[in-house]
């Protein structure tokens, strides 16, 4: 179990991510790291998320995330992008369609329609 000041710690540290996430125009990467997520590659997905939104210097705009089952594991691995009202969903991505994600969507604001569900064929 944490101590208190441990529990303190995480709790200011994440005011900063909660208030983020409300902010007009902050978007929000989610990336589902179920086991079944895990096992069809979602650990090198978020990491080229978290690594991308770092290096292009938007953390200020955009959060990632990990969740755990997304509920569609034929689709795995899963990350979905909230923006504002909008979702999209990514699906059957790996660290390079991360990297296109966050160039193109993530800081051009345009969504890569071919890595989205309603794109993919199972």
């Amino acid at each position: 179990m944490k101590s208190m000041q441990e529990l303190a710690a995480i709790r200011e540290a994440m005011k900063a991510e909660i208030t983020l996430a409300g902010k007009p125009g902050a978007k929000r990467v989610v990336v589902g790291m179920a086991t079944c997520g895990i096992a069809a590659g979602a650990t090198p997905v978020l990491n080229a998320f978290v690594d991308g939104v770092k290096e292009a210097g938007i953390g200020d705009k955009v959060s990632v995330k990990q969740t755990g089952c997304v509920g569609i594991c034929q689709y795995e691995p899963v990350a979905e992008v909230y923006d504002g009202t909008e979702r999209t969903t990514y699906v059957k991505m790996d660290a390079e369609k991360a990297k296109r994600v966050v160039e193109e969507h993530l800081i051009g604001g345009k969504v890569v329609t071919e890595y989205t569900i309603g794109a993919t064929e199972v």
